[in-house]
């Protein structure tokens, strides 16, 4: 959100309240507090009439500064709360004098001149990382239009950006991977993949300055990086106050390990995920007949499946969700999941948060108070999606109980995994069971229901068993794997799209992705899914979805019954080196996909590249994005050994080749154990 015309002038409509100066600092407790007024003040008189902004810096945990800028402290707080860590033995050092005020944490500091216009200063290692200047910080009023229209309040900063700073992460975007220049909004939507929208907003960005910044507000969050100022990335937030942390590494895996360290780790998802995951797709024709011939003949043709997956019309359409097979389609559900169960298969079933009126769960909801309400006292319907549909409200213990109680015989029918489809078309004026804020629960909601089905799975399963094929999330999601990229369009430009998404996911704390091979809108050429099989198969997690059309590789043509299964074996293959990758995730935070900037901090040329990828620390994968065979690459410096191949080739170096479709650009870093 932009305050300002150009960079001297106010924009029209807008009151500003600038912190002018630290008048005062103090010790409370662990905690450094700095009171700053709007104006410098020179006498007593300039203390009356005069805003005063709070702000508060502490730290929950080694080399992470929590600020907290505050206006009005009194006013009504019910904001859902990300769920944070901290290390209580840890105790930050405040250091006040007559010119400045320090708090240290490990090697990041954080120092406030006093009396002297606004200037603070982030240092790592004693050097200056970033920092608030002049008209950073800021109370904002902007005026309701006409007399009766309210107006709102936000609470905004500043961080200083560099010469050559670049800024990555805020979840999964599909646009440019840099997002230097960028107006962003934290606002999950359903809108593709194709569009600036996004399905999993995170409050969070690192720079190739070795730090990152947490916004800690589950709601709206308006970032202008390197946009309305072109040296500053700003953040607002509406409400009196506004919290954030700044995240010191020195280098990208630091800051994403501390980041996952405050926000949460992910699970370990079982072996038997990783493998080949072969769905119905959606508004295709299915019965029990026609998935045994599936599933037989990818056994006939060799082509290893790991995983079976039932979309939406297992259920009867109108009832979405009723959690009970189509009984004209599947007369005998429980006997067709045990005979795929006995090839060593396991199942996946598609969910989404919706209870359509139709469906016989929509009373027993409306009776318990399970649903999001209108101000009125009514259910919150719409015919979006499914007609007539109510939203289960997960604040409501209750409402938690009854839907994973269905889930929960679904699990002793054999199901071993949900798709928590949707979650991001939530209302901003529903009216919730923990009267939380429904503008910061838009966001937010796609953690209380991704969380509570990832809960229901453990229970069941156990430990290191559950998995999800989730959606939609926001910061803290990372904890309930796995994610993917959403309705992807079948293109060669949706496929590069699809990969940049996951590169920013990956950077801002999510372990495991995956995606729909072959596009999920339209029907893939041959050429396209063959190239997509390759990276689909490359990717922590490997799914054959779409939307019109069977996606068993020779519906497409023979070949790509071949490259599937070339590339499956592949995985198997890399499976010991995969897992130990996955392991590294959950246990560090460090993701299995990683952006080159990630391995490779110093390298400038590594800094802008979006169009290949590490497979965990030690193998480059550079996926073919055209229908001529031709791809463009860059090896770092260093030995690097084809893995098809076996030929040893010398990095530092730009590389054109053409591949058959049995091949592509994989390369191992010389000494690696793969």
């Amino acid at each position: 959100m932009k305050f300002t015309n150009g960079y001297w002038m106010i924009k029209e409509g807008i009151e500003p309240h600038f912190a002018a100066c630290a008048y005062e600092a103090e010790q409370q407790g662990d905690d450094l507090v700095v009171y700053a007024p709007e104006k410098h003040i020179n006498h007593r008189g300039d203390t009356l009439n005069a805003q005063l902004l709070t702000i508060r810096y502490s730290s929950p945990m080694p080399n992470i500064i929590k600020v907290r800028v505050s206006h009005f402290e009194g006013a009504v707080d019910n904001r859902p709360r990300f769920e944070l860590e901290s290390d209580p033995k840890f105790k930050p050092a405040v250091k006040i004098t007559e010119k400045e005020a320090v708090l240290e944490s490990g090697n990041l500091s954080v120092t406030v001149g006093i009396k002297q216009n606004w200037n603070t200063v982030f240092k790592g290692n004693g050097k200056a990382i970033t920092k608030n200047l002049f008209r950073s910080t800021g109370y904002m009023i902007e005026k309701g239009k006409g007399p009766f229209k309210p107006q709102t309040p936000f609470i905004k900063d500043e961080l200083s950006l560099s010469v050559g700073e670049l800024v990555y992460g805020l979840g999964e975007r599909f646009g440019p991977f840099i997002k230097n220049g960028q107006n962003v909004d934290i606002w999950n939507a359903d809108g593709g993949t194709a569009s600036e929208q996004a399905y999993k907003n995170v409050p969070f960005y690192m720079t190739n300055k070795g730090y990152g910044v947490f916004i800690n507000d589950p709601g709206k969050v308006s970032l202008e990086i390197g946009s309305e100022k072109t040296a500053r990335v700003q953040f607002c937030v509406s409400g009196e106050y506004l919290e954030y942390f700044i995240i010191y590494g020195p280098d990208p895996k630091a800051v994403l390990e501390r980041y996952t360290a405050l926000t949460g780790r992910p699970a370990m998802p079982p072996e038997w995920s990783f493998g080949l995951w072969l769905s119905t797709s959606f508004t295709t024709s299915y019965d029990e007949k026609t998935v045994m011939s599936f599933i037989d003949e990818m056994e006939q043709r060799k082509i290893p499946l790991s995983v079976f997956h039932f979309d939406c019309f297992w259920m009867k359409g109108f009832n979405w969700c009723d959690f009970t097979w189509d009984k004209e389609t599947f007369p005998d559900p429980k006997g067709m999941l045990s005979r795929i169960k006995a090839k060593g298969i396991k199942i996946s079933a598609w969910i989404n948060p919706y209870i359509a009126q139709r469906s016989p769960l929509f009373e027993e909801g409306k009776k318990g108070g399970y649903f999001l309400m209108k101000k009125d006292g009514s259910v919150y319907q719409t015919d979006q999606w499914q007609a007539g549909m109510a939203i289960v409200d997960f604040t409501n213990p209750a409402a938690v109980k009854w839907y994973i109680g269905y889930l929960d015989k679904l699990v002793d029918m054999g199901v071993d995994s949900f798709k928590t489809d949707f979650g991001e078309k939530i209302p901003e004026d529903a009216i919730y069971f923990d009267k939380g804020d429904p503008e910061r629960h838009h966001n937010f909601y796609s953690y209380l229901y991704n969380k509570a089905v990832f809960e229901l799975l453990e229970k069941k399963k156990g430990k290191g068993q559950a998995i999800l094929f989730a959606r939609s999330a926001t910061a803290g999601g990372q904890k309930f794997p796995l994610h993917w990229g959403g309705d992807c369009e079948s293109t060669f430009e949706a496929m590069a799209e699809t990969l940049r998404g996951g590169l920013s996911l990956s950077l801002s704390g999510f372990g495991f992705w995956s995606h729909d091979i072959g596009g999920f809108e339209g029907i893939p050429n041959a050429a396209l899914f063959k190239r997509w099989l390759a990276f689909g198969l490359l990717s922590s997690h490997s799914r054959l979805h779409g939307s019109h059309s069977y996606r068993v590789p020779w519906s497409v043509d023979e070949e790509s019954a071949d490259v599937c299964r070339f590339f499956t074996e592949l995985k198997t293959k890399l499976m010991p080196y995969i897992l130990k990758s996955s392991k590294e995730a959950h246990e560090k935070g460090i993701p299995v996909l990683r952006a080159m900037f990630l391995e490779f901090p110093n390298d400038p040329t590594c800094a802008y590249l979006d169009r290949q990828y590490m497979l965990g620390g030690d193998l480059l994968v550079a996926p073919v994005f055209s229908e001529d065979n031709e791809v463009t690459y860059y090896l770092p410096e260093g030995e690097w050994k084809q893995y098809i191949t076996g030929d040893t080739v010398k990095g530092g170096r730009w590389i054109t080749e053409n591949h058959g479709f049995l091949s592509m650009p994989i390369y191992a870093r010389a000494g690696a154990n793969i």
